[in-house]
């Protein structure tokens, strides 16, 4: 046998680009990124220029050994960190069971030093760390987001201006602070606030905002310049409306409005006032938006229904509709639906026609006449449907087959409209 048929190839992982290894490395947890080390030579200490660091479970088998002395977080996490050269970019840390926080203040004055510009800090559950004074030095911080945590920032702080995103829950933070972290950010895209404890109006001035994601009550946000601000999903813990302008006030500030989800999970058995103050019509409507998705709304109770239809006369540009309604299986309305508002709704929707609408999806439907009003003008309004997709929900199965039946006799605008009425 000749020598040269035992010639093996070189270590192909080994010449592989800086750029390649970082990138397998990155896709591991870091425990199994420190274990390549034992590859080969050149692998030895690859982990340690990884720009990316996540702390997470993954790092220890199980929680006990996060609270072990000799294996704990302080025992694992600080060596790593002594060992790692070059800028950390992204850091992590998600422990959300363990039972004490572990001090982490010096681990966030290390990324301060080392060039962080993105964060995402999640302490443990129903424990809230408080951001030491060096966390503010991150000057050069794109993405943050915090859980449990307490904000208090020094007096000479004023903002993080390359911010692109920022994403808030259950944190203890002023209003007044969270309006000027906001305001003081002018590349900011993205924002998210599941902020349902507070209590003061959140003023939001954000020119270059695309995204909203607000948790809480709704009529403690106050959007003043947001004119590309094209995305916003609402999940209120309360809604209320007094006056005509209470409702016109969440919409009027958002011109590029294209995708709404508005999710009512959060505020049944809530007092919600009369019905008749919400408008036939917001009054300045919602030329931009293509997209309107409810979920959770009850469409037997007058006020939730009236709210519905008003955001889907107000939108005459939509192509897209789904509404999940919630089901009371004890009919049990603070205000039913009367019988003059159900005669109404052709009446209401004479003037309009949905020129651009290609989807409806209703889901959870019961069959009530109001419910049925509504199916009936979608299908007669819109002449570019393609397809409606319902799906009944508490209903007997002798109803079920009536509902479909009357479904089936609507008159359609459009030609190439598909009903489907999914029982599954």
């Amino acid at each position: 046998m000749e020598k040269n048929d035992f010639y093996l190839p070189p270590d192909v992982l080994s010449n592989l680009p800086d750029s390649v290894l970082d990138d397998i490395l990155t896709r591991l947890s870091l425990r199994d990124a420190v274990r390549t080390s034992i590859l080969s030579k050149k692998w030895r200490c690859n982990w340690c220029r990884l720009p990316q660091l996540t702390l997470d479970r993954r790092l220890w088998k199980t929680n006990e050994d996060l609270k072990s002395p000799t294996i704990g977080f302080t025992n694992i996490v600080y060596p790593l960190l002594a060992l790692h050269t070059g800028p950390i970019t992204k850091f992590t840390l998600d422990i959300p069971y363990l039972e004490t926080c572990p001090n982490i203040d010096n681990l966030i004055h290390f990324l301060s030093r080392n060039g962080i510009q993105h964060v995402v800090l999640k302490p443990p559950n129903g424990i809230r760390y408080k951001l030491p004074s060096s966390f503010f030095t991150c000057l050069r911080l794109r993405h943050l987001t915090l859980q449990r945590c307490l904000i208090r920032p020094p007096p000479v702080f004023t903002g993080f201006d390359g911010l692109i995103s920022l994403e808030l829950s259950d944190v203890m933070i002023s209003s007044e602070f969270l309006g000027s972290l906001i305001s003081h950010a002018p590349l900011l895209e993205h924002l998210v606030l599941n902020h349902s404890n507070n209590s003061n109006t959140i003023d939001i001035s954000a020119p270059k905002l695309r995204s909203f994601v607000f948790t809480g009550n709704i009529h403690f946000i106050h959007l003043e310049n947001v004119p590309l601000l094209s995305h916003v999903s609402y999940k209120p813990i309360a809604f209320s409306v007094e006056a005509e302008h209470d409702l016109a006030n969440i919409f009027e500030s958002i011109p590029s409005l294209e995708n709404l989800c508005w999710n009512h999970y959060h505020v049944h058995d809530v007092d919600t006032g009369p019905a008749e103050v919400i408008p036939t019509r917001l009054p300045s409507a919602l030329n931009c938006l293509k997209r309107l998705y409810i979920s959770w709304i009850t469409l037997g109770e007058f006020l939730e229904f009236s709210f519905a239809l008003c955001l889907t006369r107000s939108s005459s540009n939509l192509e897209e509709i789904v509404i999940k309604v919630y089901v009371d299986p004890d009919e049990e309305y603070f205000e039913p639906v009367p019988r003059d508002a159900v005669d109404e709704i052709p009446a209401s929707f004479s003037d309009m026609t949905f020129n651009h609408l290609r989807t409806v999806k209703i889901y959870g439907v019961a069959g009530t006449e109001a419910e049925m009003q509504l199916i009936m003008v979608l299908l007669a309004k819109s002449p570019a449907l393609v397809r409606m997709v319902i799906k009944p929900g508490g209903m007997e199965d002798k109803k079920s087959l009536k509902v479909l039946a009357e479904i089936t006799s609507f008159q359609r605008a459009s030609s190439k409209a598909q009903v489907v009425y999914n029982v599954d």
